[in-house]
């Protein structure tokens, strides 16, 4: 029995022996297709990858190829735009130069063309001083042969027969001037002239574009400015004007176009400088009262020159135009004084004329009416006259000859020429009104230039504010004969060419100096 069992255990042993054998053969086997297995995916998981980095590095190329290839247009680009840019410059410069060179052509056919000609001119002018050297020397001559006298001699009785041929022709002129001045008529008009001008004169006032304000002291300056500007930007929103404030000790200086509003701001000013309390509001109830009060002042200046000249029923809204007329200024003459000044004058020439003096003053005071809305309307102030006077019902004669006292409107009554010669009457009588200086400099620049301009002549001078000139001549190139055409010749020249209020005196000085020194 133990032998059975030990031979049962040595049987069971090699059958697990063997079964140990093939299970780990089996295990071996296992573990080999898990490996395999395990090695298969790695290397399909590096061939994914490798794929990968190389549809990357495929991308990355192309990306490098496109930057390349963009880098490489632009740059052609930027080539290709500057040599088109060259080119055009090219083209310009070569059009500028053909242009230029086409100028010069033109300048030099020019040239030749004036030169040939001056240097026909040149030759005609010769031979016109050659003949007529000859026609006075034939001249000479015969005077020399007919009378048997000396060469000075001639020359003298030649000379006199040019100033009586001289003379005569003057004498025709002033003859001619009489005739077409009909002085008839022209002397009953300065009669009536004078008569109106010797019996009314007034004085002239005179008004400025800006308005000056006397302060107490700068310290008031500040606070007309106020904080951060406040009340002079307040101020100069209520009256429309402009407020300078500058280095000027103790003065304001008020600047606006219309005088109403300028006069508005003055006056407001001063009351909030005596107030002492300046701030916004104050400022507005300030300049709402002075505007008010300023508009008063209109309506009864307007009324007081109606009532002085006896002019009655006038439209409230003329009146009020009217008046506006005391801050308006023309070549800084007060219009309103001018326009009561141009009634008066006309209203005179209408009496001495037989004609009705009441119809004169009429025309006469709202002649310059529409200087007081002409900012405001478009077109000439005497048709915007005429207009207003016209939608307010005055005659028609009466508009008619405000609107063509400059001939701005056709003229049908005598009473638009008598407005036209009494208007310039009160602006051209002395002080009445003010040249600007730079047209005087201008007008006596003007008057020593055309002087000067004349051969022989050494200098000139323009003195009595341009109502007289004087021209210092070379005397050896002028006789007493030809000083006195030369004076005729510059009064002429600036008489035409040189507006002048009045004459200008033409006087050429033709000096000789003998300097000996004793010892």
């Amino acid at each position: 029995m133990e032998e059975l069992f030990a031979g049962q255990g040595v049987l069971l042993g090699l059958g697990f022996l063997i079964l140990g054998f093939f299970f780990n053969a089996y295990l071996t086997k296992t573990n080999a297709v898990a490996a395999s297995k395990q090695a298969k995916a790695i290397l399909a998981e590096a061939q994914k990858e490798a794929d990968v980095v190389r549809r990357e590095a495929k991308v990355q190329a192309k990306d490098a190829i496109l930057r390349a290839r963009e880098n490489s247009e632009r740059d052609l680009a930027a080539q290709r735009k500057d040599i088109l840019d060259l080119e055009k410059r090219v083209v310009e410069r070569e059009k500028t130069l053909t242009s230029k060179l086409e100028m010069l052509n033109t300048k030099e056919l020019r040239l030749t063309g004036r030169m040939t000609e001056i240097s026909e001119k040149k030759d005609e002018l010769k031979e016109r001083r050659a003949e007529l050297d000859g026609l006075v020397e034939q001249e000479l001559i015969r005077v020399e042969d007919a009378a048997a006298l000396s060469k000075d001699e001639a020359r003298k009785i030649i000379m006199k027969r040019m100033e009586e041929e001289l003379r005569a022709e003057a004498n025709g002129l002033v003859r001619n001037i009489q005739k077409e001045a009909k002085e008839d008529a022209k002397k009953k008009a300065r009669e009536i002239v004078a008569t109106a001008i010797q019996r009314y004169a007034a004085e002239t006032v005179f008004d400025i574009t800006t308005s000056s304000v006397n302060l107490a002291s700068d310290d008031i300056k500040g606070r007309i400015i106020g904080k951060e500007g406040r009340n002079i930007k307040s101020f100069e929103a209520e009256t429309g004007v402009n407020v300078l404030i500058d280095e000027t000790p103790e003065v304001v200086v008020l600047s606006c176009y219309d005088p109403i509003r300028r006069e508005v701001a003055r006056v407001a000013l001063e009351r909030l400088i005596e107030d002492g309390r300046i701030h916004p509001a104050r400022i507005e109830d300030t300049v709402a009262k002075v505007r008010e009060e300023i508009d008063e002042t209109i309506r009864h200046a307007g009324e007081e020159a109606l009532f002085n000249l006896g002019v009655n029923g006038v439209a409230p809204e003329l009146v009020h135009t009217l008046g506006k007329l005391k801050f308006r200024t023309s070549y800084k003459q007060n219009v309103l004084d001018h326009s009561i000044e141009t009634a008066h004058i006309m209203s005179m020439m209408a009496t001495e004329m037989g004609l009705d003096p009441k119809i004169a003053k009429r025309v006469g005071i709202f002649h310059d009416i529409g200087k007081a809305i002409d900012h405001e309307v478009e077109g000439g102030h005497a048709v915007i006259g005429a207009n207003l006077m016209r939608k307010h019902g005055e005659d028609r004669i009466v508009y008619n000859a405000v609107g063509s006292h400059h001939e701005d409107m056709e003229r049908e009554s005598v009473y638009a020429v008598l407005c036209d010669a009494a208007d310039a009457l009160t602006a051209a009588r002395p002080g009445a009104r003010a040249e600007t200086t730079d047209l005087y400099i201008q007008r006596l620049e003007q008057i020593e230039k055309i002087s000067n301009q004349y051969a022989g002549v050494k200098s000139s001078y323009a003195v009595q504010a341009g109502r007289e000139v004087r021209v210092m001549v070379e005397p050896e190139k002028f006789n007493d004969h030809g000083a006195s055409l030369l004076a005729k010749n510059i009064a002429k020249q600036i008489g035409k060419e040189v507006k002048i209020p009045g004459t200008v005196r033409v006087t050429v000085i033709r000096e000789t100096r003998c300097v000996e020194y004793a010892k």
